[in-house]
């Protein structure tokens, strides 16, 4: 487990591609292939825009990469609350990615809690019955939240189910959501989190009594292959 404090956001978002590179590199000559989960947001979306850049994408094989979200607002894919939108914006479609092995949170015509069975069913497809992911990309929310994971919602204490869905009422939407379990066996996670608005939960996260119920990131392991990138605004 480490944290990295970064004096500037150009090069914390450097680091986080290279991470993504090496990371990449990594599992695919070792199992043939990386299987990830991405956040969305303002800070993953910088990152993807550095991957899309010639002088990461050439660095990536692309074809063996299977992209999963960690979470998602349960609107359509052309919706501007949409994750997967900005993630195509912002990278799929500048770099040769294989459509076929990227897996959208999002499917027109289902209830959001029968398409959390069949997303769960998707990743059981790619990873098997272990389900571990080689990467997971996370953020933190100002109240500490993490992936859809927000304080004081029954969703923190979901043990069985990989995905799940459910109504958020303070957004007055579904959100369908990567649960605990299934985040803490990846081999791999980096948050990103960073900005003065962040300074509170995240000394409560690393330093605080452990009490999830009110800042769910603490929910995620903090052990081998866990990163925290964060600036001196956020870890003063």
């Amino acid at each position: 487990m480490s944290v990295t404090v970064f004096t500037d956001l150009d090069t914390l978002y450097k680091k986080s591609a290279d991470t993504f590179v090496e990371l990449s590199e990594k599992a695919i000559e070792k199992y043939g292939k990386f299987v990830i989960a991405l956040s969305g947001g303002s800070s993953p979306k910088a990152i993807f825009n550095l991957l899309a850049t010639e002088e990461y994408s050439n660095k990536i094989d692309w074809n063996k990469i299977y992209f999963f979200w960690v979470d998602e607002r349960w609107v359509p894919l052309n919706d501007e609350k949409s994750n997967a939108k900005m993630t195509f914006e912002a990278l799929f479609d500048k770099v040769p990615v294989n459509k076929d092995q990227i897996f959208a949170m999002y499917k027109d015509g289902i209830e959001p809690e029968d398409f959390a069975k069949e997303y769960e069913n998707q990743i059981r497809t790619v990873l098997g019955e272990e389900g571990i992911f080689d990467f997971i990309l996370l953020g933190m929310g100002d109240d500490g939240h993490t992936a859809s994971l927000f304080p004081g919602e029954k969703i923190l204490h979901e043990k069985t189910k990989w995905v799940d869905a459910f109504y958020l009422k303070s957004q007055e939407m579904y959100r369908i959501t990567l649960t605990e379990p299934i985040i803490n066996k990846a081999e791999n996670i980096l948050v990103v989190t960073f900005g003065e608005s962040k300074k509170h939960a995240l000394n409560e996260v690393l330093n605080g009594e452990y009490n999830p119920e009110l800042y769910p990131m603490q929910l995620i392991e903090r052990k081998a292959g866990f990163q925290l990138f964060t600036d001196d605004k956020a870890k003063g």
